[in-house]
C-alpha cells in the first residue's frame, strides 16, 4: 500500500525552478518519447523550467529524482505502464516528499491500482492542459482538487476536448541516433517521430483506446506538426513516423501535412498507421500518398478468421485483407500488418494459416517475428469484458500486470504460445535473420499440429522492403 508522502517545506512558486519538475519516461516503442516531448512543450510555455529523463535510453538519475518536487511519469502503453510502477516506487523510496503523477492511456485504465500502491495522482484524456493545471495548484498550495485529476478517495474523467496546443519540446531529450531507426536499401536512418491526431473514431474491442476516448478523436493543428517536423529534420531525421492511433481518421487533415512535408523537404519519406477498413474507404488517396513518400503503413490486421475479426469488431473481414493488400502495393507502399494471433477463438488452424499466408504473399520480411507471439491483453477496463463471447475463457484480474487472465480451450495453443515467445526471444537477442526466425516459429506451429509444414518459398536477394529497427510492440 502507498505511504503517504511527507509534506517538503513548501514554497510558492518552488516548483519553477530549474528541475523542480520531472518527467519520465519507460517506453515508448522505441521512439524518442511524445509522452514527455508534449507536456515538457505545456510546461515551458506557462513558466516552468522541467527536466526530462528516458530511461529506455538512458540511465536512472537518483540526483535529478532527488531534486524534484514534482515527477509526472508517462504510461501510454502497456509495457511503460509495468516498468512505470517499478520506477515510481524506486522514486517513492529516493524521495518520499515528492508528488507522483502516473498519466497517459493506460494510467487512466488502472487509476485504482496506481493510486493504492504507487502514485499521488493519475491523469488521461487530452492530458498536457490537466498536468500544466495540476502542477500550479501543487505551486501555490491550492486545494488539489483539479478537474480531470484522479487522486486518492477523488476519482475523475479524463478530459476529453481540443487543447491550444504547444510545439513539443525536444531539447532535453536524448538525441534521435539513440532511438529506432529506419532500415532502407541496407542502411540505417534517423527517424523522427510525431502526432497528427489522437484518439479514434473506432471502437475496437481490444482496444486501449475507446474505453477512454469513447470513438472521439482530435486533430493536432497542421503548424504545430509541420514545425516539430522541421526541427527533427535539423536533427537529422530523414523518415517521420506518424504516431496516430489512425493517420486516416482525418485523412483531409493527414493529406495536407504530407503534402506540406513533401514541398519543403522532397526527400524526406514517412510512415503511418491505419485501419484496413480505412485503406479501403480511402482508397483512392493511396496514389498519391505513395507519390508523397509513404514508405509503408501499419495496420492492425489481427487475424485471417472471421470468427476473430468479429469478436474483436475489428471493421474487416478476410477478405477485406487481401484487398486493402492489393490497394497499397499498387501504390508502392508497403504493408505492415500486425497480428494478435492468441486469442481463445483463435484455432490451430487459423495460427497455420497465419504464417501460410505471409508465406505466399511473400510478406515475411514485413512482419517482425513478435507478432507472431502476442496474445490478447485484457486490460482493466475494456470493452471486451462486457461480451459474453470472452466470459467462458477469462479468470480474474491480475491486477499487478494490468490484465485479465484468460485461457484457450485448446491447451496446445497456450503451450505453443510458450513456445513460439521463447524461441522469437532466443533469436532477437541473437540478432537472427527473421527470415530464419520465421521458418523456425513455423515449424514449432506445424509441430504443435502434428505435421510437416509445406516447403519454404525461395525469398530474393537484394533490397527489402523498409522497416523500424524496434520490434517490439505495446
Amino acid at each position: 500500500m502507498l505511504v503517504e508522502a511527507p509534506e517538503r517545506e513548501a514554497v510558492p512558486g518552488a516548483l519553477r525552478r530549474l528541475g523542480a519538475v520531472l518527467l519520465i519516461s519507460c517506453y515508448e516503442l522505441g521512439h524518442q518519447p511524445l509522452g514527455i516531448a508534449l507536456p515538457l512543450g505545456f510546461l515551458e510555455r506557462a513558466g516552468y523550467l522541467p527536466e526530462a529523463l528516458d530511461i529506455s535510453v538512458e540511465r536512472f538519475d537518483p540526483e535529478r529524482v532527488a531534486r524534484a518536487r514534482f515527477v509526472g511519469i508517462s504510461v501510454p502503453m502497456h509495457t511503460a505502464l509495468r516498468l512505470g510502477v517499478r520506477c515510481a516506487a524506486e522514486i517513492r523510496r529516493l524521495n518520499p516528499a515528492a508528488h507522483i503523477c502516473l498519466y497517459g492511456l493506460y494510467a487512466s485504465l488502472n487509476a485504482d491500482y496506481l493510486l493504492r500502491h504507487v502514485a499521488d495522482s493519475v491523469i488521461g484524456g487530452e492530458l498536457e492542459e490537466t498536468l500544466v493545471a495540476l502542477v500550479q495548484d501543487l505551486d501555490a498550495r491550492g486545494a488539489g482538487a483539479v478537474a480531470g485529476v484522479a487522486r486518492r478517495e477523488q476519482p475523475a474523467t479524463p478530459i476529453l476536448r481540443r487543447l491550444p496546443f504547444a510545439l513539443p519540446s525536444r531539447a532535453g531529450l536524448a538525441p534521435l541516433k539513440k532511438y529506432a531507426g529506419l532500415e532502407r536499401d541496407g542502411a540505417r536512418e534517423l527517424v523522427g517521430y510525431v502526432e497528427a491526431s489522437r484518439g479514434c473514431l473506432h471502437m475496437c474491442l481490444h482496444c486501449p483506446i475507446p474505453p477512454v476516448y469513447g470513438g472521439r478523436f482530435f486533430v493536432v493543428p497542421k503548424e504545430i506538426v509541420l514545425e516539430d517536423v522541421r526541427r527533427l529534420v535539423r536533427s537529422g531525421a530523414t523518415h517521420i513516423t506518424f504516431g496516430d492511433p489512425d493517420f486516416l481518421n482525418g485523412p483531409g487533415h493527414s493529406l495536407a501535412i504530407v503534402r506540406a512535408m513533401r514541398r519543403e523537404f522532397p526527400r524526406l519519406t514517412f510512415d503511418f498507421t491505419a485501419k484496413v477498413e480505412h485503406i479501403l474507404e480511402r482508397r483512392g488517396i493511396f496514389p498519391e500518398l505513395g507519390t508523397l513518400g509513404c514508405a509503408f503503413v501499419v495496420s492492425a490486421v489481427e487475424s485471417l478468421s472471421d470468427t476473430v475479426l468479429a469478436n474483436l469488431e475489428k471493421g474487416h473481414t478476410r477478405a477485406d485483407v487481401f484487398e486493402a493488400l492489393r490497394i497499397t502495393r499498387e501504390a508502392g507502399i508497403a504493408l505492415r500488418p500486425t497480428w494478435v494471433p492468441f486469442t481463445p477463438w483463435t484455432a490451430l488452424a487459423d495460427y497455420l494459416e497465419l504464417f501460410e499466408f505471409v508465406r505466399t504473399e511473400r510478406l515475411i520480411d514485413q512482419v517482425d517475428p513478435v507478432q507472431y507471439t502476442i496474445r490478447l491483453l485484457v486490460p482493466p477496463g475494456s470493452a471486451l469484458l462486457d461480451r459474453r463471447a470472452i466470459k467462458p475463457h477469462l479468470g480474474s484480474l491480475d491486477q499487478a500486470s494490468f490484465m485479465y487472465r484468460w485461457t484457450h480451450p485448446d491447451p496446445r495453443m497456450d503451450d505453443l504460445h510458450q513456445a513460439v515467445s521463447r524461441a522469437v526471444e532466443r533469436a532477437a537477442e541473437s540478432g537472427e535473420d527473421p527470415r530464419g526466425t520465421f521458418e523456425a516459429v513455423r515449424v514449432l506451429a506445424y509441430a504443435a499440429a502434428g505435421t510437416e509444414p509445406p516447403p519454404a518459398i525461395p525469398l530474393p536477394e537484394g533490397s527489402r522492403a523498409p522497416r523500424l529497427t524496434e520490434p517490439w510492440f505495446c
